[in-house]
This record gives C-alpha cells, structure tokens and sequence, in this order.
C-alpha cells in the first residue's frame, strides 16, 4: 500500500473514529482517579464541579474563541441544551458520586451511556433497535444492579446510595449525544465546546463563590495544591481537548458508537483504581462484565428492527 493510500485510508471517517475512541479511552479512563485524587486531598464536590468548567472554560476560550462565530443563532439553543446536559450537571454529579464510591465503580456505572442512549433514541429521537439491544439494555441494567450489590458487600462504609448520581449523569450524556447527532451535526465540534462553556461559565463562578474556596489557605498546602492541579489536568484533558473530540467522534459515527466509549473507559479507570488502593473482587468484576456485554448488544448493528 502506498503512503498516500495510507493516509487517505487515515483520513476515511471510518478509520479515524476508532483513533477518536482510543484516546479518549485512555483520556476520560484517567479522570475517574483525578476526581478522586483532588476529593480526598480537600477539594469538595461543587469546588470540583466549579473549578473543572471554569479551567476548562478559560482553556477553550483562549484556543477557540474565533469558533464562536460559526454558531448560528438557531443553533444557540442547541448549544445551551448540550451545555446544561453534557456538561453542566454531569460534572457535579460524578463530583457528588466519588466522595461516597470508588472512582473504578464511579467508571463501570458510567458504561450506562450507551444503553441510555439507545434507549432515549427510540423514546424521544424515533430511533428504532434491534431485539439484540433490547437484550442488550436488559442485561446491562442487570449487571448495574449486581455490581452496586456486590460493591456495597466489598465496601460497606461507602453509601451506594451515591450511585444514583452516576445513573443521572449517564442519563445526560445520553440525551447530549442524541441532541448533537439530530441537532448540531453540521456545526464544528470546537464551536460547540466553546459555546457550551460561554454558557455555563458565570454559573460555575457563582456557585464557587458560595463555597468557601476563596478563603481557604492554599499557600504552602501541598494537599490542596495536588488536588487543584488534579483538576487542572482533568479541565484541559478530561473535559476540554476530549469534549472537542467528543463532538467531532459523534459527527463522524453514530450517537451508539460514540457512547461506546465506555467500553474501555472501566479497563483503565480499573487499573489506575486498584494502584491508588481501591479494591475490586471477582464478584464486582462479574457484574462489570455482565455490563459490558449488555452494552456490547446494545451496540450490534440492527437486524429484526422492532419499531412503534
């Protein structure tokens, strides 16, 4: 094959989608721990929350503000839409979610999205889907409910209660992914990120305000320093570079594959959760895997469609 071949090849929207989810595999796997790093060292949910949109804010301005312009006015309310639901309310709610339950857990519960997503697509979006990701819903609602069992028995000083804010979230996201795909396909991912964070910017700065984050002697607290550079990370990666791939992940496959994401998210955060000192037993990696496969149907291409 020749080298323009290949990079034809490479650029083939086929291809690069699966460049696309690698990276934010290992991306969006890294920011379960981060969560949880900035919580333990001080930092509480709604600073975490706060400081994480407007980082990510001031990092997206400063890149893509000439992207503003490409949004056209039908579309801002589009772009507030995806901004309150893809952004806004999951990140204080995965942020509520890691001060009660280990950011592995927080990951695997995450693996929601896709059957959330398929199962918003047929309720709200007319989408239609197959038996197979019927079953594929089935199951991974069963796998959700064993793994919060087991986990509850492997860590019973952690509220499972909790969870439920990891449920919402992927709700979010689900719903986000749809509205982008239906809505914002031929607006440029970076203009959607951008404008998403014009708008929840003064919100966030209002909530921080109201927390005691300003008052807080930060100078010469190596704790504290470690949990905002956390957050840093987790604004310019975690949320900034991966919400602009995101975007552009779902313009260029399908709302069911982007979610798909969360295949391998868990790989990572369970790795990175167990070198931090979290633990995980082969009962919760059952339930982990019943997940999984649910999502996995969820995802398989449709054949004996069933429709209204």
């Amino acid at each position: 094959m020749s080298l323009s071949s290949k990079i034809i090849s490479f650029k083939n929207p086929q291809n690069i989608k699966w460049v696309y989810l690698s990276i934010l595999s290992v991306i969006w796997g890294s920011s379960f721990i981060l969560m949880k790093i900035a919580l333990d060292n001080g930092i509480t949910p709604l600073q975490l929350g706060a400081l994480r949109i407007i980082f990510t804010a001031i990092f997206l301005l400063i890149v893509g503000f000439k992207y503003i312009k490409r949004i056209k006015r039908k579309q801002w309310k589009w772009v507030i839409v995806t901004s309150i639901l893809g952004t806004f309310i999951p990140v204080f709610m995965f942020a509520y979610a890691e001060s009660e339950i280990d950011s592995s857990i927080a990951s695997i519960l995450n693996s929601l999205t896709p059957l959330n997503t398929l199962i918003l697509g047929y309720l709200v979006f007319n989408m239609n889907f197959s038996r197979k990701q019927l079953l594929g819903v089935i199951v991974g609602l069963l796998g959700t409910l064993l793994l919060i069992l087991f986990s509850s028995d492997v860590n019973p000083d952690q509220n499972y209660y909790y969870a439920i804010f990891v449920v919402i979230a992927s709700i979010c996201y689900a719903f986000n992914v749809n509205i982008i795909k239906k809505h914002l396909q031929d607006l440029n991912a970076m203009s959607i990120a951008v404008g998403n964070f014009i708008v929840i910017i003064i919100p966030s700065c209002v909530i921080l305000l109201f927390t005691d984050f300003l008052n807080q002697e930060i100078r010469g607290d190596s704790l504290m320093i470690e949990a905002i550079l956390c957050v840093f990370l987790l604004s310019v990666f975690g949320t900034g570079i991966a919400k602009v791939m995101f975007n552009k992940l779902v313009q260029i496959s399908t709302p069911i594959f982007a979610s798909s994401v969360t295949y391998t998210i868990p790989i990572i955060a369970l790795l990175l959760g167990i070198l931090y000192g979290e633990k995980i037993n082969a009962l919760q990696l059952i339930a982990t895997f019943i997940i999984l496969l649910g999502v996995f149907l969820a995802n398989r291409k449709k054949k004996n469609i069933v429709t209204r």
